[in-house]
C-alpha cells in the first residue's frame, strides 16, 4: 500500500514539473507574442500631406496586427513650433516608447536629439544625410532609419517644359529654415538650368512672410515651384490665391497640393509613404535591429495634373503629359 502511494505521489511529482516545463516554454512566449507594444509618432505640422503620411502610418501598424489592445499608440502635433518639437520629442522618449516615428525632417531630427537608445523611424524625410539624421543611406551606424522620399526634380523640370514651354523664368518659393527645402533647391537650379531656364530663389523665414513674397515674385516670373517644405505646404492656399490672382501657374512636389490648387506636380503618394513608413516600424517592433534595416529611398514618381487649374489659367496640358499622367482634379470640378 505504501509503495502505491510512493509511486503515485511520484507521478503527480512528475506531472507538475513536466507542466511547469510546459508552460515556461509555451506559456510565457505565448505571454510575450501578446505584449503590448508602445509606438509614438511626432508629427510636425498640421497640412495636408503630413496628415496622409501619419494616417498611412497608422493603417500601415493596423494591417501588420498592431491594432486595439495589441499597442499602445500616441500621436502628437508639434505645429511647427520648434520648441514643442524639443518638448514633445522628450515626452515620448520619457515615456518608453518602443519606436518612435519622426514626420517630417524638424521632428525626426528632435527624436534623434532626443534618444540614442530608442529606434527612430523617419517618416518620408527628402535628404536624411544633408540633415545628419544617417550618414550611410545603405547601413544606418546609428539608431535611426526609416523612408527617404527624394523628389524626382529632372521629372518636376521636364513637366514644366512640356506643359509651359514659353516659360523662361521660374521662381522658387521656398522656407531658408528647412535643410531639405536647401538640398531641392540646389538640385531644381542644376536640372533647370542646364535646360536653359533661370531660376530666381525666393526664401521665407515663415508662413508670416508669404503674402508679402507672393506680391513681387508674381511680378517677375513666368511660373512658380514649390518643393516639398512643410512651411509653404501650411500656407498654401495663399500661395495659390495669389498665384491664380496673378494667371501664373504653381507647379508643386506632392500630390495633395496639386488637389489644393497647383497646375502639376511628378507626384508620390503621401499615404503610400506612411505605409512604407509603417513597415520599417514593424520590422524593429518584430526584432529587427536599426543597423540591419537600410533607408528606404523612393526617387520616382507619376506625374499628377490638374485640368481645373490650367483651363483657369488658359493653359492646355499636352496629350503627350495626359497620356501617362493622373488627373487628380477634372475640368468641370
Amino acid at each position: 500500500m505504501k509503495n502505491k502511494r510512493l509511486i503515485g505521489t511520484l507521478i503527480f511529482l512528475v506531472i507538475l514539473t513536466v507542466g511547469s516545463i510546459v508552460y515556461d516554454q509555451f506559456g510565457s512566449s505565448s505571454s510575450s507574442s501578446s505584449k503590448q507594444v508602445k509606438v509614438g509618432i511626432l508629427q510636425y505640422v498640421t497640412h495636408d500631406a503630413l496628415d496622409e503620411i501619419e494616417q498611412g502610418i497608422e493603417d500601415g501598424l493596423k494591417d501588420a496586427g498592431y491594432s486595439g489592445d495589441k499597442i499602445k499608440l500616441t500621436v502628437l502635433n508639434a505645429e511647427a513650433d520648434q520648441s514643442k518639437i524639443q518638448t514633445m520629442s522628450k515626452q515620448l522618449v520619457d515615456a518608453g516608447n518602443d519606436v518612435v516615428i519622426g514626420i517630417a525632417t524638424p521632428a525626426a531630427q528632435g527624436l534623434a536629439s532626443a534618444t540614442s537608445e530608442i529606434p527612430v523611424v523617419m517618416g518620408a524625410i527628402s535628404d536624411p544625410v544633408g540633415a545628419k539624421l544617417v550618414s550611410n543611406l545603405e547601413k544606418p551606424n546609428k539608431n535611426v532609419t526609416g523612408t527617404s522620399n527624394q523628389v524626382p526634380i529632372k521629372q518636376e523640370v521636364e513637366l514644366i517644359r512640356d506643359i509651359t514651354p514659353d516659360a523662361k523664368t521660374i521662381g522658387v518659393l521656398y522656407a531658408s529654415s528647412e535643410d531639405n527645402s536647401v538640398s531641392q533647391v540646389a538640385d531644381f537650379k542644376k536640372y533647370a538650368e542646364a535646360e536653359g531656364l533661370t531660376v530666381v530663389e525666393y526664401a521665407v523665414p515663415s508662413t508670416n512672410e508669404i503674402t508679402t513674397t507672393m506680391s513681387v515674385m508674381t511680378t517677375k516670373v513666368d511660373a512658380i515651384w514649390v518643393p516639398q517644405d512643410n512651411t509653404i505646404a501650411s500656407a498654401f492656399t495663399t500661395v495659390i490665391s495669389a498665384a491664380n490672382e496673378a494667371k501664373i501657374p504653381v507647379y508643386s512636389s506632392v500630390d495633395t497640393m496639386v488637389e489644393q490648387g497647383s497646375i502639376a506636380s511628378v507626384a508620390q503618394s503621401q499615404y503610400q509613404l506612411g505605409i512604407e513608413t509603417a513597415k520599417i516600424a514593424v520590422e524593429i517592433l518584430e526584432g529587427k535591429k536599426v543597423s540591419e534595416i537600410p533607408v528606404k529611398v523612393i526617387d520616382t514618381g507619376t506625374p499628377t495634373v490638374n485640368l481645373k487649374a490650367a483651363k483657369e489659367l488658359g493653359i492646355t496640358i499636352p496629350d503627350s503629359v495626359l497620356e501617362t499622367a493622373t488627373v487628380a482634379v477634372k475640368a468641370d470640378e
